[in-house]
């Protein structure tokens, strides 16, 4: 089983669709939240892009990301992303103190 890990989502909007890209981001908080793994989930929009949106995601292993991802509300969302969705990145990061 692999370590505790925060990971970031960085997801930009389509332009014109901010307001879609958020609806869909916002349903996405409680489910996730309630899976096994899931220690913070949060949804953050760029002051400066509004465009721009991140996900402060903090799972207890690889195994809990990969439930995360298989899950019916994300896969739900990836279906239908691209009427929205214009850049999707996921950076996995190690805590060091």
């Amino acid at each position: 089983m692999s370590q505790p890990f925060t990971a970031i989502a960085t997801l930009i909007a389509k332009p014109g669709q901010q307001d879609a890209l958020e609806q869909h981001l916002r349903a996405l908080v409680e489910p996730t939240r309630a899976e096994a793994g899931c220690g913070q989930y949060d949804l953050h929009q760029d002051l400066a892009n509004p465009l721009a949106f991140y996900m402060i995601e903090r799972w207890s292993s690889d195994e809990a990301l990969q439930a995360h991802d298989a899950s019916a509300h994300i896969q739900h969302f990836r279906a239908r992303a691209g009427d929205f969705l214009e850049h999707f990145e996921l950076k996995r990061l190690q805590a060091l103190a």
